[in-house]
C-alpha cells in the first residue's frame, strides 16, 4: 500500500484544479490545509521562486515532509472543505476556527404556507435546508431572485385554517407592492402558494432552466423592441444567476454520516479513494495505492479496505457508497448511486481516485493554453467532443455584384490558411446571403463527402438565424445535419444560435472560448472581403480594356494575368507594361488610363 502523498519536489506534477492540500510532518501529523484555485500553481509557490516567505511561513516549508491533495469542483468547493478541515483538524499553522455559526443557509420552513428564510443554526425540524452560500451577499442575491419572481410570504404569521377564517390577520405593505398574494386572509388559496413553492424549489436545488428561460425571453422581448437597457439588465441577472452556489457537494446538509469509496485498477494495481462526511461535511480524505498479488477483482479488493478505512478512521456510518458493488457489511447499507448528490459525490471520489492512478503512472497529461479554450468552447456550447477542427463561412457582395463567401479553417485553436477556401457564387442572383450561404455549404460539404475527407468537429456560420437554417437545409440535403455540430454567430450582440432555437446563448463577454469564436468570425470576414475587393478589381480592370481599339483577347488576358487590378496597372511604369505586351500596346494602355484619369 501506498498513500496518496507527494515530496516538496513533486509539486510540479499536481494538477492545474481547484482543491485543498495538506502539509504533513515527518511524523505525518498535519502541518497545515490550503484551498486552492489551481492546485499546481499555489502549492509551487511555497517551494518555487524568490517570492519573500515570512519566519512561520519558512518555518512551515522547512517542516513539510509529505503533501497530499483532494481535487473538488470549485473554488467555493475547496473553501468549504478547506474551513472543514481546519476545524476538524486544528493543524498547527492555521488560524485557528471555532465550530460555530460558519455558514449561512437557506432554510424553507415546514408550514402551511412555507417561508424562504436565511440563517445561521441548523434544526432540521423546522424544514429543509440550502447551501452553504459563500457569503451574505451570495444568499441574499438568490433571496432576492426568488422574491422578484415568485409571490412567497415574509411574515411571520400562524397561518392555520382557524386563523384565517377567523379573519384574524390583515394585509401589510407586501401585498399591496405586488410582493405577496395574501394567504393570510384568504386570498391565495394552499395549492396554489405550494405550485409556486415548487418553482422555489427547483431554483434552490440548482433546477435553473425556468429561470434562464424567463430571462432569455426577457431579453428577446426588449431586443426586439429596442430597450436595450432592459435587454442588458436582463442578461445581467442571468449572469447573476449562473454565478450563484445554491448547494455544495463537499458541504450539503442533506447527506449527514456516510462513507464515501471508489476504486479503478489496471493489471497490477488498483486504486481507491475514501471521503468520510460527517454531519454534511467532508472531514477526512484519503488515496492509495494496492499492488494485486492474485488476480483479485476490485469488489474483492474495495471490501477488505472498507474495513480497513473504517477501522482506522473510526467510521460508524451506517450507508456507504460506492462505484461498484460489494457485499454489505452487517448493520450497514452498500449502495451504487445512480443520480442525484449522492451519485455526484461518488463522482467526485472516482475523480481522485483517476487522477491518482494518473499521477502514480506518471501519466499526467500537459494541458496547453489552446486545450484549456478548447475545452471551456466544448463546455459553453455543451458539445459531445472537443472541437479541434473548426470551419467557419462568410459571405460577401455589394448589393448582389460579385458574390463571393469564404470558409477558413482552424485546427487546435490556430489557423490552418492551407485549408481556407473561396467561393464564386455561382446559383445566386442579386444580394441573397441565405442562398449564397446554402450554396456554399452543400458544395463544400459535397466534397468532402465525395474525396471521403475528415468532417469538422464544429460549423460555424457568419449571422443569425437566416443564415445558419440555410446552412442546416445545405447539410440536411446531404443526410449530415445532426453528424456535425452547427452554430451561427450574431455580430450585433455575439448571440450565439443553435439550429431551431429562437433563444439565443449569450457567452461572457471575457471568455477566451467567445474569443476565439470571434477570431474565426472575423478571420473568414476579412478572408471573404479580400477575395471580393480583388474580384471586384479585376472586373473593374477587365471591363475598362474590354473596349480599347488595338487590344484583343490575348493582350487582355496577359495584363488580367500579370497585373491583377486596376490599380496596379496605373500605378506601372511604361517599360514594366512593354515587357508584358510590347512597346506599341503598352502605350495604347497607358493612352487610354490618363484620358480616363
Amino acid at each position: 500500500m501506498e498513500k496518496s502523498l507527494f515530496s516538496p519536489d513533486d509539486v510540479k506534477k499536481l494538477p492545474n484544479k481547484p482543491g485543498i492540500y495538506k502539509f504533513y510532518s515527518e511524523e505525518l501529523k498535519i502541518l497545515y490545509v490550503g484551498k486552492a484555485k489551481d492546485l499546481r500553481k499555489r502549492v509551487s509557490s511555497y517551494f518555487h521562486g524568490n517570492v519573500f516567505k515570512g519566519k512561520k511561513t519558512q518555518r512551515l516549508i522547512n517542516e513539510t515532509r509529505q503533501i497530499e491533495i483532494t481535487i473538488v469542483n470549485s473554488e467555493f468547493d475547496a473553501f468549504l472543505l478547506e474551513n472543514t478541515l481546519i476545524k476538524e483538524h486544528q493543524p498547527k499553522y492555521n488560524i485557528l476556527l471555532k465550530d460555530d455559526k460558519t455558514f449561512p443557509f437557506i432554510l424553507v420552513t415546514r408550514e402551511r404556507f412555507p417561508r424562504v428564510v436565511s440563517t445561521r443554526n441548523m434544526d432540521f425540524t423546522k424544514g429543509h435546508y440550502f447551501g452553504p452560500f459563500a457569503s451574505v451577499r451570495a444568499m441574499n442575491n438568490v433571496l432576492d431572485l426568488i422574491r422578484n419572481l415568485y409571490y412567497v410570504r415574509t411574515c411571520k404569521y400562524l397561518l392555520t385554517e382557524n386563523n384565517i377564517s377567523k379573519g384574524k390577520y390583515k394585509v401589510c405593505l407586501e401585498y399591496h407592492i405586488g410582493k405577496c398574494k395574501a394567504p393570510c386572509i384568504g386570498l391565495q388559496s394552499e395549492d396554489e402558494y405550494h405550485h409556486e413553492m415548487r418553482f422555489v424549489l427547483d431554483i434552490l436545488k440548482g433546477n435553473l432552466k425556468p429561470v434562464r428561460d424567463y430571462f432569455k425571453d426577457q431579453m428577446k422581448t426588449f431586443s426586439e423592441s429596442l430597450e436595450f437597457e432592459k435587454a442588458e439588465e436582463a442578461k445581467q441577472r442571468l449572469l447573476l444567476l449562473d454565478k450563484f452556489q445554491s448547494r455544495s457537494l463537499v458541504v450539503n446538509p442533506n447527506i449527514t454520516n456516510v462513507d464515501i469509496f471508489s476504486i479503478v485498477s489496471d493489471e497490477e494495481r488498483a486504486y481507491i479513494n475514501y471521503l468520510k462526511i460527517y454531519n454534511g461535511a467532508i472531514n477526512q480524505t484519503m488515496n492509495l495505492e494496492v499492488k494485486k498479488r492474485l488476480e483479485e477483482t476490485d469488489a474483492e479488493i474495495l471490501e477488505l479496505w472498507i474495513i480497513e478505512l473504517r477501522k482506522k478512521f473510526q467510521s460508524t456510518s451506517k450507508d456507504i457508497y460506492s462505484n461498484i458493488s460489494v457485499p454489505a457489511y452487517p448493520g450497514v447499507k452498500v449502495l451504487v448511486p445512480k443520480k442525484g448528490d449522492k451519485r455526484k459525490l461518488v463522482e467526485l471520489s472516482l475523480k481522485n481516485a483517476l487522477y491518482y492512478k494518473k499521477e502514480r503512472n506518471n501519466s499526467v497529461p500537459t494541458v496547453t493554453r489552446n486545450d484549456k479554450i478548447l475545452l471551456q468552447l466544448q463546455e459553453d456550447l455543451q458539445l459531445k467532443t472537443v472541437p479541434r477542427h473548426i470551419e467557419c463561412f462568410d459571405n460577401s457582395n455589394i448589393q448582389g455584384h460579385d458574390p463571393v463567401a469564404s470558409m477558413v479553417c482552424f485546427k487546435n485553436g490556430r489557423p490552418a490558411k492551407k485549408e481556407y477556401r473561396k467561393f464564386n457564387i455561382r446559383s445566386v442572383t442579386g444580394p441573397d446571403d441565405f442562398a449564397s450561404m446554402h450554396e456554399i455549404v452543400f458544395r463544400r460539404y459535397k466534397r468532402i463527402l465525395e474525396e471521403k475527407s475528415h468532417k469538422p468537429d464544429l460549423i460555424v456560420i457568419d449571422g443569425g438565424k437566416g443564415q445558419l437554417n440555410a446552412a442546416i437545409k445545405a447539410l440536411s440535403e446531404l443526410n449530415l445535419y445532426g453528424s456535425i455540430p452547427v452554430i451561427g454567430i450574431a455580430k450585433r450582440l455575439e448571440e450565439i444560435y443553435y439550429p431551431y432555437d429562437d433563444v439565443p446563448l449569450f457567452i461572457e463577454k471575457k471568455s477566451t472560448s467567445l474569443k476565439l469564436l470571434q477570431q474565426i468570425r472575423n478571420e473568414a470576414h476579412r478572408f471573404a472581403i479580400t477575395f471580393h475587393r480583388d474580384k471586384r478589381s479585376k472586373t473593374s480592370l477587365k471591363s475598362q480594356l474590354d473596349h480599347i481599339t488595338g487590344i484583343g483577347p490575348k493582350t487582355r488576358t496577359a495584363v488580367l494575368s500579370h497585373f491583377k487590378s486596376i490599380g496596379n496597372l496605373r500605378n506601372a511604369s511604361h517599360d514594366e507594361v512593354a515587357s508584358v505586351v510590347g512597346p506599341g500596346k503598352a502605350t495604347i494602355l497607358m493612352d487610354h488610363l490618363k484620358k480616363r484619369g
